[in-house]
């Protein structure tokens, strides 16, 4: 009986780690209308609260792809994109990146050009510098789609 009670209950932890806690999403759109390959100034602009951890590995994944990136509050005078993000965090031992949603903006109108998202649960975490390479790198991947 013990063992059945057993085998019970490590399929219920199982069923339970499975279904609850490896989410995975990764997502992109671009508008039709943009064509980010004429991009080649952008600002990251740093959430307010935010440490700039985020601001820094943003800005530092969008200069290895060749882009000229300002991380200052005031911006160059002519610039072809804001960057904005949005982190979000959780507990679960130690704290993680669980989502975080890039967007592209026209610095004129703010209107978002492309827009990003990865959510990653507690048992597929990946690193904040993991996760800003997802999300950048699916908003270049589904622009080259779009053309």
């Amino acid at each position: 009986m013990k063992r059945v009670i057993r085998l019970l209950l490590a399929a219920v932890a199982v069923s339970v780690f499975a279904s609850g806690c490896a989410v995975n999403r990764a997502t992109a759109t671009v508008d039709p209308s943009a064509n980010l390959d004429k991009l080649r100034v952008v600002q990251v602009r740093k959430l307010e609260g935010e440490d700039g951890t985020i601001q820094k590995l943003i800005a530092s994944n969008l200069r290895k792809r060749g882009y000229e990136v300002s991380e200052d509050a005031k911006p160059p005078e002519k610039v072809d994109a804001v960057v904005t993000y949005v982190d979000k965090w959780m507990w679960d031992i130690t704290m993680y990146l669980i989502e975080l949603t890039v967007t592209v903006r026209e610095p004129k109108s703010d209107f978002p050009l492309a827009t990003g998202n990865s959510l990653h649960s507690s048992l597929t975490r990946l690193s904040p510098t993991e996760m800003v390479d997802e999300v950048v790198g699916n908003i270049f991947k589904e622009s080259e789609k779009s053309k």
